[in-house]
């Protein structure tokens, strides 16, 4: 993987970096294919860059929205991704709601939801489906999305969604390596100095971590200045 940095002095403007390439990346999908399919990560960055992104040209209506994992609770919980980008992008009336593919972590059997998942990927984008974009993040600990150290789902190949072993007290559903490994780009926005040792790792492509796993082409690194130490 040849990995592109671009430091931004803030999480503030790292934010508004990423939110301008995403804007680029989506329209270029769409001129080429007609169409954009996008997966999202969640966090307080994330959060600023699509709180950003309808200040940008978006070709919303050929937008489809995935989810790169989420946890296991309820819709109005407010660990929960898909609330918030629901009320960022599909409230305020951006993105159609037919466009939004939230994980179906109200399921009773997560296995199951893994599967249905799957299903709504490859109805949108192909069999194996291959999604335009994917934005990550980076824990602390090396994770992206939750592909978490020691985690069995870190040794999946032949499903593209998967469930965690709870993770800070909740089982996820997550997006595997084989699935992000495929995206035709990939947006990672890592902010904060806390981050700082495992970006150094990550673009010195040390795969002893997870995030160091993901092997996409196409893939840009919006870092702040804390996490780029």
């Amino acid at each position: 993987m040849s990995l592109r940095l671009t430091v931004a002095a803030d999480p503030g403007a790292a934010a508004a970096a990423a939110a301008a390439t995403l804007a680029d990346w989506i329209r270029q999908a769409v001129a080429a294919r007609g169409h954009c399919s996008l997966a999202l990560s969640g966090g307080q960055t994330p959060w600023q860059m699509l709180a950003l992104l309808p200040g940008h040209d978006v070709p919303w209506r050929q937008l489809d929205v995935f989810q790169v994992d989420e946890r296991a609770v309820p819709f109005d919980d407010e660990r929960r991704n898909a609330r918030r980008i629901h009320g960022l992008l599909v409230r305020p009336g951006m993105l159609p709601e037919g466009r939004f593919h939230p994980m179906p972590v109200e399921n009773p059997d997560p296995a199951l939801a893994a599967r249905d998942y799957s299903r709504a990927l490859v109805a949108c984008c192909g069999q194996p489906p291959v999604l335009d974009i994917v934005q990550l993040g980076l824990g602390p600990d090396g994770h992206t999305a939750s592909l978490i150290p020691g985690d069995p789902l870190l040794a999946v190949t032949d499903a593209d969604v998967g469930v965690s072993a709870p993770y800070q007290g909740t089982p996820r559903l997550s997006l595997t390596f084989p699935l992000i490994n495929r995206a035709r780009q990939l947006l990672w926005l890592i902010t904060g100095e806390s981050k700082a040792p495992m970006l150094a790792r990550l673009m010195a492509g040390d795969t002893a971590i997870p995030a160091g796993r993901i092997a996409g082409e196409q893939a840009l690194v919006i870092a702040d200045a804390a996490a780029n130490g």
